[in-house]
């Protein structure tokens, strides 16, 4: 009598986990700022939350993020709806950086991530172009030790222009990760060596100096 009720609940129980954890973020219920400041707000028409640096941050910190509950995330997907755009009073190198963090460490100082810089996509200068999109790893990987130690390899371009919502999707499977942009069915950058291996984080939205950030609609599913 047990065994068949056993398999009927299985398929559930798997589409339940294959279904993942979806963050519509109209609120900031169950979020964790770390050197950020974030509130909801409204954005070219769509609810989401706003991320901007925090009173007093260091210019130098890259570990400026809102934290999602999700505690476990070592292979997955995490997609999202996000925009970035310089803030005012931004220095002139500001890029309007906005991305995702995963595997993120308990202190958020240890993370990989892949960011856009959205004034980027349509410069008119070609090698700003090339630099749309990028991977760091954090602490030891930056993204100034991997441009001169391997140029080319841990960014690309892909069409983007600053503040307008911009569909991001990451893959990530042991030391590899990939990142999709405007869903497109092909990868817009490629990492097969994660700088820190694979282990188990949180996922964080992420933002660099000089940002307003936006986020919404984030799932995040489990391998």
């Amino acid at each position: 009598m047990q065994r068949p009720i056993v398999l009927l609940c299985l398929p559930a129980l798997l589409f339940r986990m294959a279904a993942g954890q979806s963050f519509a973020l109209e609120t900031m219920d169950g979020l964790r700022t770390n050197k950020v400041a974030a509130e909801a707000a409204v954005h070219k028409g769509k609810k989401g939350i706003r991320v901007t640096e925090a009173a007093g941050v260091n210019n130098a910190s890259e570990d400026r993020m809102l934290l999602l509950p999700v505690k476990d995330f070592e292979n997955g997907t995490i997609e999202a709806e996000i925009g970035g755009e310089p803030g005012p009073g931004a220095a002139q190198g500001a890029r309007g950086f906005v991305g995702i963090a995963f595997r993120v460490g308990d202190n958020a100082t240890k993370f990989d991530a892949f960011y856009l810089r959205p004034t980027n996509g349509r410069a008119d200068d070609q090698v700003r172009r090339n630099h749309s999109v990028q991977y760091v790893s954090h602490p030891d990987w930056p993204w100034m030790r991997l441009r001169k130690e391997e140029p080319e390899k841990y960014e690309s371009y892909v069409d983007l222009l600053p503040g307008e919502w911009t569909r991001v999707r990451v893959e990530v499977d042991g030391a590899k990760a990939r990142l999709f942009v405007h869903e497109n069915a092909q990868p817009t950058l490629i990492v097969n060596d994660l700088k820190q291996g694979a282990w188990k984080g949180q996922v964080g939205l992420w933002i660099g100096p000089g940002t307003i950030g936006h986020f919404r609609n984030v799932k995040v599913t489990k391998k």
